[in-house]
């Protein structure tokens, strides 16, 4: 296993606790991520319990700020619900030695996206200065466009837009930016700011959403965009996140397993 490979549980669907504590010790990885849902679902101490069964740290916690489908609203005055919510990933972030939390914004609606950004910026603000008081990165990724309903930024260029305008950090979604123009000019403008790389493949044959394969059996060249991320100077992270049906055919694990040896074998290529 590379040092810096995560991989995150979305890889294995809807899997509990125990069957995740199960694949970390197979696949023999040491970083590992979550999603809030599942900390709320089987509650702190148990996951606490199991990332401290194994030699395991806890890379990030993906969190929607807003409930799926909600918008962003310029009429909304209060949003202490959201702000308690986040405030509670922080400090279970905090718990588990977390170093992020991966946010999704809630949906631009009826805003312009520059006043979307905004009001999420102010309403997301007191959060972030927790955060960095409890030592935890709270960043945003960039998604595919289809997902415009729950999070602003549709593309890596939005993401650090967003992350100059609001003071969020940023995830680096390669899977979701891969074909963007000048992709190697955008990564450099946000190494600075970015907490983590997420990685899964592309397949033209893939239609389903979401749809990721396997590192190395798209179309995504990993060697080309993984170097550029280094040579800009990126120390951190990088995880595995795949998922959708060629996933589910082939076996979570297998594939997960499969992706990992693929990324391990590309970064010491790369000499990270």
């Amino acid at each position: 296993m590379h040092e810096r490979l995560s991989v995150h549980s979305i890889c294995f669907r809807d899997a509990a606790l125990r069957a995740l504590a199960t694949y970390w010790r197979d696949l023999g990885i040491r970083r590992v991520s979550l999603h809030s849902g599942l900390i709320e679902k089987e509650g702190l101490a148990a996951v606490q319990s199991a990332v401290e069964s194994g030699p395991y740290e806890v890379e990030t916690i993906t969190h929607t700020f807003l409930p799926l489908g909600h918008q962003l609203d310029a009429q909304r005055r209060n949003w202490n619900a959201p702000q308690e919510n986040l405030d509670r990933v922080i400090a279970d972030a905090k718990t588990l030695g977390a170093r992020s939390i991966e946010l999704f914004t809630g949906g631009q609606g009826a805003l312009t996206w520059e006043e979307a950004a905004e009001l999420f910026g102010t309403a997301v603000a007191p959060c972030l200065d927790r955060a960095k008081i409890a030592g935890v990165s709270v960043m945003a990724e960039n998604t595919p466009s289809r997902y415009a309903g729950m999070h602003l930024a549709g593309s890596l260029r939005d993401t650090v837009v967003l992350a100059e305008l609001t003071g969020i950090d940023i995830c680096i979604d390669v899977f979701s930016c891969w074909s963007e123009a000048g992709l190697k000019q955008t990564i450099e403008r946000a190494a600075t700011r970015t907490s983590l790389v997420q990685i899964g493949d592309y397949a033209f044959d893939e239609t389903m959403s979401p749809g990721r394969a396997v590192p190395g059996d798209g179309m995504i060249s990993f060697d080309r965009i993984l170097d550029w991320i280094l040579r800009a100077g990126y120390r951190g992270t990088f995880e595995i996140e795949i998922l959708g049906p060629r996933i589910d055919k082939e076996g979570h694990f297998q594939a997960t397993r499969r992706a990992v040896a693929f990324i391990a074998e590309t970064l010491r290529s790369l000499g990270a």
